[in-house]
């Protein structure tokens, strides 16, 4: 965990020198968007908790019903995945201390809700903690081709919505992939001792 702080915060110190490259990117894409899209990208933006909590509500849901072992690692993996992202997220935030574009920058349109401090994305973590999480055990590409293209799509919204600047929506990934891969680790070393009739048994 000590790793991964020193990595975000040195990572920190380079958006600062890069600054104006990220605004310059979000006045592109912000200000010059297609406006015909705000309504698809504020639904997607709001998307992510929805599918996130629901996905792992519907594998924690099977697993008991059918007392499978593994689909509760599973749910457990996916669980332990969104937290550690959300700890990580939130405690970045108040590390780092970015405020919103928006706000230092008033030409920015800001067309969503923009809680706390700006680094890294909330939302953008909590979508790519799930797509790869899923993607990790579920690894078909039915199953991580839409799941990557909604986790892309949700990153894309913050910027095109104009509440997180793009190194915000990197920090987001990173911390949502990093988050995944420590949660199937730690997962792997759960043991769970299967029911009787456990269809992973037969």
């Amino acid at each position: 965990m000590f790793k991964w702080l020193i990595i975000y915060l040195a990572l920190h110190h380079v958006l600062i020198f890069s600054q104006n490259a990220d605004i310059n990117l979000l006045r592109k894409i912000n200000l010059n968007r297609n406006k015909s899209f705000d309504k698809t990208f504020t639904f997607l933006t709001n998307s992510r908790s929805v599918v996130s909590l629901g996905v792992f509500a519907g594998i924690a849901t099977y697993s008991i019903l059918n007392k499978d072992s593994l689909e509760k690692k599973h749910a457990i993996s996916l669980g332990l995945s969104l937290l550690t992202a959300a700890v990580i997220t939130h405690s970045l935030k108040y590390l780092v201390h970015r405020n919103r574009p928006y706000i230092t920058y008033p030409e920015i349109e800001k067309l969503s809700s923009g809680g706390s401090y700006s680094f890294s994305s909330g939302h953008t973590s909590e979508a790519f903690s799930t797509a790869t999480s899923v993607s990790i055990e579920y690894p078909r590409w039915y199953v991580i081709a839409p799941f990557a293209l909604w986790a892309t799509s949700v990153a894309y919204s913050r910027v095109h919505l104009g509440v997180h600047y793009p190194s915000d929506v990197v920090g987001g990934m990173l911390t949502g992939v990093g988050s995944a891969f420590l949660a199937h680790w730690l997962t792997k070393k759960i043991r769970i001792k299967p029911a009787s009739h456990d269809p992973a048994n037969h």
